[in-house]
C-alpha cells in the first residue's frame, strides 16, 4: 500500500467514527445546539450559513499559509460568532482537520509533502497533543487566549527577523536525518528551480515538536502555526516543502487532540458540518494555487495570517478591543 492509499484509508476511518458519535450522540448533541447561540440576535440558520461562507476562505488562505484552518478559526470564530469558546476549540481541530485530509493527497501526489520527514515528528507530537487537550479543558478561557495570542505573535516576530527561509543553506544533513533518510528533490512549479533539499539540528526539532503537541491540543487548534517556523528556519526544509509538510502532519497530530475534544462533548454538528464543508472547498482551491505560488508570497502569506490571529486572541483574552 502506497503513502497516498494508506493516507486516505486513514481519513476514512477517521470520518466514519467521527459520523458514528454524531449518530449516537445525537440526543444530547441537539440539547447542546439549542445553547450555544443563547442570546443571539439572528436566527439559528444563520450562523451554519455565514460559517460555510467565512470557513470556505479560510481554507484557501490556509493552504497557501500551511497552518491549519484551526488557527484562524478559533480566535475569528471566537471573537465575532456568538459561540462558546469551548465549542468553538472543538470544532476548530476538526476543521484543522478536516482541511489537511483534503489537502494531503494532492501535497503527496506534487510531491511537497514529505512522509520521511512527516512520520517520525507527527509521532512525537501525537502524543504530546492528547496531553495538551487535557490541560487545555482545565484551564480558563482567558487564560488559554492570551497564552494563544502571545505565542503566535512570537513565531510572527522569529519569521518577520528570518533572513533566510525560502532555501535554508544546510551545509550538512545531521546523523539523526541521515539515519532515517529525510530528504528529497522537488521542482519549483513557480520559479522552474530543482531543490534538492535535507535538513539538520533533527534532534533539537523533534524535541520542540513536544511543545508544538502540547500547545495545539491545550489551545484547540492545529500546529501549523509553529510546523512551519521549526522545519523551516530550525531545520532548514525549504519553505515549500516545510508548509505542504506542515499541512500534511495536521491531519496525524489533530486526530489525537480531536478524539478528547470529542469525549468531552464539545463538538455539535451545527458548527462543524458547515465548516467542514467550507474548509475543504477552499483546500481544494488552495492546493492548485500552492503549485504556482512564488516562495515569498507565501512567507508573507504565513506572517500576515499569524500576526491577525495572534493579535485577536490576545486582545481577546486580555479583555480588550480589537481596532482591526
Amino acid at each position: 500500500m502506497s503513502g497516498t492509499q494508506f493516507f486516505l484509508s486513514s481519513a476514512r476511518i477517521f470520518f466514519l467514527g467521527l459520523v458514528t458519535f454524531f449518530l449516537v450522540n445525537s440526543p444530547a448533541i441537539l440539547l447542546a445546539a439549542d445553547e450555544v447561540v443563547k442570546g443571539a440576535d439572528k436566527p439559528w440558520w444563520f450562523w451554519p450559513l455565514a460559517l460555510l461562507v467565512v470557513t470556505f476562505f479560510m481554507g484557501i488562505v490556509a493552504v497557501l499559509g500551511g497552518v491549519g484552518g484551526g488557527v484562524l478559526y478559533v480566535p475569528i470564530i471566537g471573537g465575532f460568532f456568538p459561540f462558546h469558546l469551548d465549542f468553538v476549540r472543538g470544532a476548530g481541530l476538526l476543521v484543522a482537520l478536516s482541511g489537511a485530509l483534503a489537502a494531503g493527497p494532492g501535497l503527496l501526489k506534487l510531491n511537497l509533502a514529505s512522509l520521511r520527514l512527516s512520520l517520525p515528528v507527527a509521532l512525537i507530537a501525537s502524543a504530546s497533543a492528547i496531553v495538551g487537550a487535557m490541560m487545555g479543558l482545565a484551564l480558563p478561557q482567558n487564560v488559554i487566549q492570551t497564552l494563544l495570542g502571545a505565542t503566535i505573535l512570537g513565531i510572527v516576530v522569529i519569521m518577520f527577523t528570518a533572513k533566510k527561509s525560502d532555501y535554508p543553506d544546510v551545509p550538512q544533513a545531521d546523523k539523526l536525518s541521515s539515519a532515517l533518510r529525510i530528504c528529497g528533490i522537488y521542482t519549483d512549479a513557480g520559479t522552474g528551480k530543482q531543490v534538492d533539499w535535507k535538513i539538520h539540528r533533527t534532534p533539537i526539532g523533534l524535541a520542540m515538536f513536544v511543545l508544538i503537541g502540547i500547545l495545539a491540543g491545550m489551545f484547540g487548534l492545529g500546529a501549523g502555526w509553529a510546523n512551519v517556523p521549526v522545519l523551516n528556519l530550525l531545520m532548514g526544509a525549504p519553505l515549500k516543502i516545510s508548509v505542504a509538510t506542515s499541512k500534511f502532519l495536521l491531519s496525524i497530530t489533530d486526530t489525537s487532540a480531536a478524539w478528547i475534544y470529542l469525549h468531552q462533548g464539545c463538538v455539535i454538528p451545527m458548527m462543524v458540518v458547515p465548516s467542514l464543508i467550507g474548509i475543504m472547498l477552499g483546500s481544494f482551491v488552495g492546493v492548485r494555487i500552492l503549485k504556482v505560488a512564488k516562495p515569498t508570497f507565501i512567507k508573507w502569506m504565513v506572517i500576515g495570517l499569524l500576526l491577525f490571529s495572534g493579535l485577536k486572541s490576545f486582545t481577546k483574552g486580555l479583555g480588550l478591543p480589537f481596532i482591526f
